[in-house]
């Protein structure tokens, strides 16, 4: 028995078939940890949630940044994406959107002392309190009046963690940390400026390499990032190689996160074709 952890599938059914077969992938025997960003862009989002879904029993994933935007399209709240409109569709659209609805925005194995997320962790954050979080947005998600609430919390502001938050910027608040996050500011706000790869990028703080983090007691496992690639380091794994860009769809073994040697990958040089020929504008 093997858990394997997989970075950000974004529609790529047949990278996701290939890489399952290429670890010799059991649903009897095997489980997934699944970072988000399940569907966009890729050639066919509508086959990935309908493959999750009849393995729910064998997968653990969070939402990401593109589900929410699934989401926002099934409610009106967004206009829909043209490599997103066969899933909406779709004559099983309501039972997809029910399953994705239920699913969380963290992961945790407290036995291996691991935590899946799709962006990351704010540094304020304790595991236990992230997951507080997570059952708060999911209690919307799966409200009669998740379309009204999602059109309430799609923004940038706040940008800065308080205990004291209530309501609606309490709300995108976390939902902009488990599934946009990726620099930091130096006093620790959100910020959006930039997808670059930190090598790049020297004004502001990777999430991850923020001073004082609380949550360095767990490994944790994130994707989002494409741009960064696989990373290990810094108490976490980063799980995003640019699929749907024509780079790669990644897995780690979660038996042994320690060697990089479990990590395995197929190429995907025919999807960054077609997420090139999409608007990208509908999705943020």
């Amino acid at each position: 028995m093997a858990t394997y952890a997989i970075g950000d599938i974004q529609g790529c059914y047949s990278a996701l078939m290939r890489l399952l077969d290429k670890l010799a992938f059991d649903p009897a025997e095997d489980r997934l940890w699944l970072a988000g960003d399940l569907v966009s862009r890729g050639e066919d989002s509508l086959s990935v949630l309908r493959l999750l879904k009849q393995l729910d029993k064998t997968v653990d994933c969070v939402l990401g940044n593109h589900d929410i935007s699934l989401l926002a399209m099934h409610y009106g709240v967004l206009k829909p994406h043209p490599s997103l409109l066969s899933l909406l569709n779709a004559p099983d659209r309501e039972e997809l959107i029910i399953w994705l609805s239920s699913q969380p925005l963290i992961q945790v194995d407290e036995a291996k002392k691991l935590c899946l997320v799709h962006a990351g962790l704010p540094p304020k954050w304790k595991v236990s309190a992230a997951q507080r979080y997570s059952q708060e947005i999911q209690q919307q998600l799966q409200s009669p009046c998740a379309g009204q609430w999602l059109a309430r919390v799609y923004g940038d502001q706040p940008k800065k963690w308080k205990k004291s938050l209530t309501g609606d910027d309490r709300h995108r608040y976390i939902l902009n940390a488990f599934t946009r996050m990726r620099f930091l500011e130096k006093d620790g706000a959100l910020t959006f400026r930039s997808k670059q790869s930190p090598k790049f990028h020297k004004r502001h703080i990777p999430w991850f390499a923020y001073k004082k983090r609380k949550n360095t007691n767990y490994t944790i496992l994130f994707g989002h990032w494409a741009s960064l690639g696989f990373y290990q380091g810094n108490n976490v794994i980063g799980l995003d190689t640019g699929c749907v860009w024509g780079n790669a769809l990644s897995a780690i073994k979660l038996d042994d996160i320690n060697h990089n040697e479990q990590l395995v990958a197929v190429s995907c040089k025919d999807a960054g074709k077609q997420a090139d020929e999409v608007n990208d504008r509908a999705i943020r």
